[in-house]
């Protein structure tokens, strides 16, 4: 038996379509914006049109952007001779967010996963290496510490070090405020290997 009408029922389904959406808080933001004012659900409608047809891929380093270049690689300031190698624009978002790294990005769209069916042809490598053609000094592989990411990492390593252009891995380890006793081995041994001196 439904128990609500057809629209909104509709409205469920593909409000919990969308990733770390269950049928809860599907049914809690459905209410939600069916109480909104008229204007705000429009505002809101015209949004995500406005992203879905302006948003595409940065030319250079395959970030969203509405423009042709995103900010950060129109930017004269930044080290354009150190490129940051990461999975997807959130983890991007996240470097930046420190505000500390200076340099560019180039934002693979995935990770090498065979069993995924993932190979280096579907993400933006091929990409990366044209890149590479320029003046760049640095790669920083900034790749999750999954197994796809420590495959993706490995694989874009073979691949650069043979241009000479100096290939670097980001430090993983033990968190802040982590208690030893709960963190698995593999993250013990990185933490032990990238250890550095005080």
């Amino acid at each position: 038996m439904e128990l609500y009408s057809g629209h909104i029922n509709k409205l469920v389904e593909e409000l919990a379509g969308l990733p770390g959406i269950g049928s809860k808080s599907a049914q809690r933001l459905a209410f939600h914006l069916i109480n909104m004012p008229q204007s705000r659900v429009e505002r809101l409608a015209h949004a995500i049109l406005d992203a879905k047809q302006n948003v595409r891929y940065c030319t250079e380093c395959y970030t969203l952007t509405d423009q042709d270049v995103c900010p950060v690689c129109a930017n004269a300031n930044r080290d354009h001779a150190t490129i940051m190698v990461v999975e997807n624009a959130r983890d991007m978002a996240a470097y930046e967010k420190t505000g500390k790294y200076g340099g560019v990005y180039h934002v693979l769209h995935g990770a090498i996963s065979p069993m995924l069916g993932i190979g280096p042809g579907d993400i933006k490598l091929k990409e990366l290496m044209k890149r590479l053609e320029g003046d760049v000094q640095e790669v920083i592989i900034a790749t999750n510490s999954s197994l796809e990411g420590e495959t993706t990492a490995m694989y874009i390593s073979k691949l650069i070090k043979p241009t000479g252009i100096r290939v670097t891995r980001i430090a993983s380890g033990v968190p802040v405020g982590g208690d030893l006793e709960y963190i698995d081995e593999v993250t013990l041994l990185r933490a032990l290997e990238g250890r550095v001196e005080l």
